[in-house]
C-alpha cells in the first residue's frame, strides 16, 4: 500500500468526464473530486448528451478531451422498475456502457472506470459473492436484464484490455444509501422505499405499513460517501479488468431493515408483509477482500449511523410535508 503515489498528485492536470455526476453517486464522486483539483471535471446532462448514442458520445469525448472517464450513468430501480420495464434497463444500460468504453478507446482515454452491480451475480451463487463466481449462472429473475447489461461492461473492460491494452477497470458496488437517495416508490430500491413508507405512515398517523416479501430477505448497504471514496481510490490504483466488489461486509435482513427504520422514523402502528410479492434474490453478501488488497478501500460508515443520517436527511429535507 505505500507504493500507492500520492492522491493529489494523481489527479494534478486531469481532465475527467464524469457521467451520472448530477446524480445520487454522482454528486458525491464529484464533491470528493472538487477536493483534489484536477485540472476540469465536465458532467455531462441528459438533456443535453443522449449518451446511449455513439455520435453524441463521440462529440462529447472530443470537446472535452479526457484523460479518465468515470461511467456512474444507469437506469436503475427496485422489484417494481425491474418487472414493469425489463427491455428498457436492459437496453439503456447496455447502450450507455458499450459504446462509451469504445468510443473512449478510440479517443484515448488513457483510464476507463465503469460501475456494475451486485445484480450481475447469479442468482444461485455461494455466499459471500466472491468475484470469480460472477460468470457461474444467470442472475435473479427480476433483474436479470439490467445484471446482464451491466456485466457486458466487465466483459468489454475485459476485451478492450486484452486487445488494445485499454486501462478499463469495473467496480460493483452493492445497494447504495443515504441522504439524497431517490424516493420514488415506483423505482427507489428498498431501503429509501422503506424509509418513506415509514415517514409517511408516521405522519398519517397510519395503524400499518406494509411491505414486499416475507422479511427473510438480506441485502448489503454501502454509505454513499463510502462509494464515491471507493471509486476514486480504484481510479488511483487499481489496473486490471477484474472485478471488484464495492460492499460494506455487513448483511441485514429486510425484517431487521424495517425493525431499525420503525424505531428511527418514530413509526407506532405495525408492520405488515405481503408475501404475495417477491422477496427478490433471497441472499446478497459479498467478499471485499479484494477491494481492501488491491487499492486499499474498507467502508467506514456503520450500517446504524449511516441509517440515521438518512433517515434525518429524508424526515427534515428529502420528504417535505
Amino acid at each position: 500500500m505505500s507504493n500507492w503515489p500520492s492522491r493529489e498528485k494523481f489527479w494534478e492536470n486531469k481532465r475527467v468526464l464524469l457521467t451520472g455526476g448530477a446524480g445520487f453517486l454522482g454528486s458525491q464522486v464529484v464533491k470528493k473530486l472538487q477536493a483534489f483539483e484536477p485540472a476540469k471535471i465536465v458532467v455531462p446532462r441528459s438533456s443535453e448528451y443522449d449518451l446511449r448514442c455513439p455520435n453524441v458520445v463521440r462529440t462529447l469525448l472530443a470537446q472535452v478531451k479526457p484523460h479518465i472517464v468515470l461511467h456512474l450513468a444507469a437506469r436503475v430501480g427496485g422489484i417494481a422498475a425491474n418487472k414493469a420495464a425489463p427491455a428498457n434497463l436492459f437496453y439503456d444500460n447496455l447502450m450507455l456502457g458499450v459504446p462509451l468504453l469504445h468510443e473512449s478507446w478510440e479517443a484515448g482515454v488513457e483510464k476507463f472506470v465503469g460501475v456494475g452491480s451486485v445484480c450481475s451475480y447469479p442468482d444461485e451463487c455461494p455466499l459471500p459473492f466472491s468475484e470469480e463466481n460472477l460468470w457461474n449462472g444467470y442472475p435473479e429473475e427480476t433483474n436479470a436484464p439490467y445484471g446482464l447489461a451491466k456485466r457486458m461492461l466487465i466483459a468489454g473492460a475485459k476485451a478492450y484490455r486484452s486487445q488494445y491494452g485499454f486501462n478499463a477497470v469495473t467496480v460493483m458496488p452493492v445497494n447504495m444509501y443515504g441522504p439524497g437517495d431517490h424516493i420514488d416508490l415506483a423505482t427507489s430500491h428498498v431501503l429509501p422505499a422503506l424509509t418513506r413508507k415509514c415517514l409517511e405512515a408516521r405522519r398519517r398517523n397510519d395503524d400499518e405499513v406494509v411491505v414486499w416479501g416475507t422479511g427473510v430477505a438480506t441485502r448489503e448497504f454501502l454509505y454513499v460517501e463510502d462509494a464515491a471514496e471507493a471509486i476514486l481510490l480504484a481510479a488511483e490504483r487499481y489496473n486490471s479488468s477484474e472485478p471488484v466488489n464495492l460492499g460494506s461486509g455487513r448483511e441485514v435482513s429486510i425484517r431487521e431493515l424495517i425493525e431499525k427504520l420503525v424505531e428511527l422514523t418514530n413509526f407506532r402502528g405495525k408492520v405488515v408483509w405481503d408475501d404475495s410479492k417477491p422477496d427478490g434474490q433471497l441472499r446478497r453478501c459479498l467478499d471485499t477482500s479484494r477491494a481492501y488488497e488491491a487499492f486499499g478501500f474498507k467502508a467506514r460508515t456503520s450500517f446504524e449511523e449511516g441509517l440515521a443520517k438518512t433517515v434525518e436527511w429524508m424526515d427534515s429535507e428529502g420528504l417535505p410535508l
